[in-house]
């Protein structure tokens, strides 16, 4: 396989990842779960709306911790 092959292999790669990043963060954002927990912090003001979700960003860290894990795992073997 020469150089060119295998990096059109590696930028399809990347960009299924990319577009199924994208379809789960399109899919989350339609959940009322995420930046609703308990430690999410939201500040309403008149005309403004802050929110900081500080325990959700934890649970999709370590969601996609566990997830690229599994990954790389399977692609090791």
């Amino acid at each position: 396989m020469n150089g060119l092959e295998s990096l059109a292999k590696l930028l399809v790669g990347l960009g299924i990842a990319l577009a199924l990043l994208g379809g789960t963060v399109w899919l989350l954002s339609k959940t009322t779960i995420f930046g609703q927990l308990p430690g999410d912090i939201r500040i309403e003001r008149d005309g403004f709306t802050c929110l900081i979700p500080i325990a959700s960003s934890i649970i999709l860290s370590i969601l996609l911790t566990v997830l690229l894990n599994i990954v790389i795992r399977v692609l090791n073997r």
